[in-house]
């Protein structure tokens, strides 16, 4: 039976242990290193962010700077995770020559699912039963109890994942952007309903040995072979001080950095079966092409870099359709690149309703506010050729005690929002409905349909919209939505409470830009009054 070796590092900073991934992985591609279970652990509390993610968009760098808490980036993609003391890392190094890496090296969800299953195994021995997540998460009834991410170089694979030990709620939403105003119970038991740990299942934390020699044995049945411990080469102990003062250096944690010029910068974004993507873009207007790209998120992507590769090639590029189309699916083809769950086709609508929002301008509205508006069934730049019947908005952003919060209509009492768009709807002779729940959005937009509407202007958050995303197409009806503002039901967890018309939340209109876009369209005309119902007030 092959041997791999079982490699336990102990405690170390964010900056070390992302180093030693780097020298792991580097010395396991030139088969100097042997096929590795790696353990590890942080101390101080790190936060990681993906390889693709801009730590200023994940992160509360006051709140961490203040409190002593690390920063760092992974050299795997994924979103941002909270590493604190309690919690247990492992990893897998391998030539993708192993048995069951070699098979599934390029169906990444299986090969996920295969490698998960080491850590599933190890849970149940433990007395946990657990369970693989598609596409790369272990659950327990339901709650996250481990996330994981791997990327490749040469021959070598790494695959990781972190299994929570304990875990400190309030901490996470401290130091994670999660736009929550205040820390309420209800908050934190919201973040409890979608994850979990070791301590919430026992009732107890086991001893840390007996969790790896746990996990180490699933591992073993995996991939049938006998760990025997081991420590860092003399190769790798170099490779390690080498790399060490990258990971320790401003330009690899803040790597990835948001456009500087805002003035040409507009952005898509949608949730995929991958992941979310979020594309940003800086556009020389006037002379309509790319001066720069910047794609972020929770995706995974093989090889890691290539990301950057495919930014370089769109620079520079035309706008138009042709061109964009034609360097996307030629950078993929060209490359072998892949990401995981995501079809070319799809960062190519990306890039063109990012690029189609200068048309926006059109009706007087900058690229500034244009990326709060979001198009269905319609790209921006085909705005003026639609026609608007109706105006949505959501119940979320009346008050909470207010008579009309889970019912039609508004007294236009001046307390909210709500009531400043109903008195805009009665000068503008347009019909407002306001929705209760998903199931409520979907009948009403079938009931437009069925009364021949030709469109609707609509207010909702950009949590809920990439949730869905292919809900609002399917209905056929084309839609222009306008982002709210405030911590909305999906940014503190609520999104299940929100499904059924139940979030007690708070959330306002952006009202003067819902006042531009309703009075431009009108201008142009493109609303026109009344078509079938008269508006509820």
């Amino acid at each position: 039976m092959e041997q791999w070796r079982l490699l336990d590092t102990g405690v170390l900073t964010g900056s070390e242990n992302m180093a030693l991934d780097d020298a792991i992985l580097e010395c396991r591609s030139a088969g100097t290193t042997p096929n590795t279970l790696r353990f590890l652990q942080f101390n101080p509390a790190t936060v990681l962010v993906g390889f693709h993610q801009s730590i200023a968009q994940e992160v509360r760098l006051d709140y961490c700077r203040a409190h002593g808490i690390d920063v760092n980036r992974r050299i795997t993609g994924g979103g941002a995770i909270l590493f604190t003391p309690t919690c247990l890392g492992w990893e897998i190094f391998a030539d993708k020559s192993v048995p069951g890496i070699h098979e599934l090296r390029y169906d990444l969800d299986r090969l996920a699912q295969l490698i998960c299953s080491g850590t599933v195994l190890g849970l149940k021995e433990l007395g946990v039963e657990a369970e693989f997540r598609p596409k790369n998460d272990i659950e327990v009834n339901g709650r996250k109890i481990s996330g994981t991410g791997w990327t490749e170089r040469g021959t070598a694979f790494m695959y990781q994942g972190t299994l929570l030990v304990d875990f400190d709620v309030e901490l996470m939403l401290r130091t994670l952007r999660i736009p929550v105003e205040k820390l309420q119970d209800k908050e934190i038991e919201s973040v409890k309903e979608r994850v979990t740990c070791l301590k919430w299942e026992l009732g107890y934390v086991p001893p840390l040995n007996e969790i790896k020699r746990a996990l180490a044995n699933g591992f073993e049945q995996v991939f049938q072979m006998e760990l025997e411990e081991g420590r860092l080469t003399s190769e790798e102990e170099a490779v390690f001080k080498e790399f060490l003062p990258e990971y320790q250096s401003d330009d690899w944690i803040d790597m990835v950095k948001p456009p500087k010029d805002h003035a040409g910068h507009v952005t898509a974004v949608r949730k995929t079966p991958g992941g979310l993507i979020r594309v940003s873009l800086s556009l020389n207007v006037a002379g309509n092409f790319i001066t720069n790209s910047f794609i972020t998120g929770d995706f995974q992507i093989f090889p890691q870099r290539a990301v950057m590769d495919l930014e370089a090639k769109l620079k520079n590029i035309a706008t138009d359709e042709e061109t964009i189309r034609k360097n996307v699916i030629e950078f993929f083809e060209q490359t072998g690149t892949r990401i995981f769950g995501v079809e070319p086709e799809e960062l190519v609508q990306l890039f063109l309703e990012a690029t189609k929002k200068t048309a926006f301008k059109e009706i007087g509205i900058s690229l500034e506010d244009s990326n709060h508006l979001m198009t269905v069934n319609f790209m921006p730049d085909e705005v003026l050729d639609q026609r608007f019947d109706y105006i949505l908005l959501p119940y979320c952003a009346k008050l909470v005690n207010c008579d009309y919060r889970q019912t039609e209509g508004c007294s236009v009492c001046g307390a909210c929002t709500i009531g400043d768009i109903y008195e805009l709807a009665q000068d503008l002779d347009i019909p407002v409905r306001t929705i209760q729940n998903f199931e409520h959005l979907i009948a009403t937009i079938d009931e437009f349909k069925k009364k021949g509407a030709r469109g609707y202007v609509g207010s909702c958050c950009e949590g809920f919209y990439n949730k869905h995303h292919r809900d609002f197409l399917e209905t056929g009806v084309p839609g222009l939505l306008i982002d709210v503002d405030d911590s909305t039901c999906y940014e503190l967890g609520e999104e299940h409470d929100a499904y059924v018309g139940k979030f007690e939340g708070q959330t306002a209109l952006k009202l003067e830009l819902l006042r531009r876009v309703l009075s431009a369209l009108r201008e142009r005309g493109r609303i026109h009054g009344r078509t079938t119902e008269s508006a509820k007030v």
